[in-house]
């Protein structure tokens, strides 16, 4: 987060927000599994393998469903050039459009399928070199990267270079917080205002213009 100007920060707490959203109605619909937190899918999967549950094949396919999501993200990113950011968030409002437009209406596979893919796409909107900088639907990373600033501002290093993480964290926490309050009562309502918030993200990002403009070094 280091890497981008103040502007930027504000973006990636409201995707970390918009993903741990998802990500409680997901764990909600699912009963315990998730629609962007692979590692925990990931444990899922190999328990169930190991145990012979079923569960193994809904995590197989959630998996799969993220990973063509960043698949997916990465092309149009690449091809989007330096309009990458709201190229990409194009793309998770139309993926949480259609998650939305199912819920209900086919199995609960895949509905959720799509909202994984969207988590994954959402994971291409920051890019450095080509590669993913900043992961907005995981917070390992992010508060490593916030104890490791916090211990160098208390040794005399960048006094609040530790924010932008904790502003990540804080963003997924309250997200999934409000998500797990607003999809029990509105249901499928839910999913079209994460569609809606993803398309308003889309016109920030727009007007934030290329990232490289502002960009500073950690």
């Amino acid at each position: 987060m280091t890497r981008y100007g103040k502007r930027f920060w504000l973006l990636g707490a409201a995707m970390a927000g918009l993903a741990g959203y998802v990500d409680a109605i997901g764990f909600l619909k699912l009963g315990g599994l998730f629609v962007s937190f692979m590692s925990g899918n990931s444990t899922r999967l190999a328990v169930g393998l190991a145990l012979g549950l079923p569960v193994a094949g809904v995590a197989a396919e959630l998996i799969a469903a993220f990973v063509g999501g960043v698949v997916a993200g990465t092309i149009v990113t690449v091809a989007a050039g330096a309009r990458r950011k709201p190229a990409a968030l194009v793309g998770v409002t139309l993926l949480l459009a259609g998650a939305a437009a199912t819920d209900g209406r086919v199995s609960v596979g895949a509905t959720t399928a799509l909202l994984a893919a969207a988590m994954g796409m959402a994971n291409t909107l920051f890019q450095h070199d080509g590669e993913v900088s900043v992961g907005v639907t995981y917070m390992t990373g992010a508060l490593v990267k916030f104890a490791q600033r916090l211990a160098a501002a208390m040794m005399g290093g960048p006094r609040w270079a530790w924010l932008p993480y904790l502003l990540l964290w804080w963003g997924l926490v309250g997200g999934a917080v409000l998500g797990a309050l607003v999809y029990p009562r509105l249901g499928t309502v839910s999913i079209t205002a994460a569609a809606g918030v993803a398309a308003l993200l889309t016109v920030y990002a727009a007007l934030l213009g290329p990232a490289d403009r502002v960009a500073v070094r950690a």
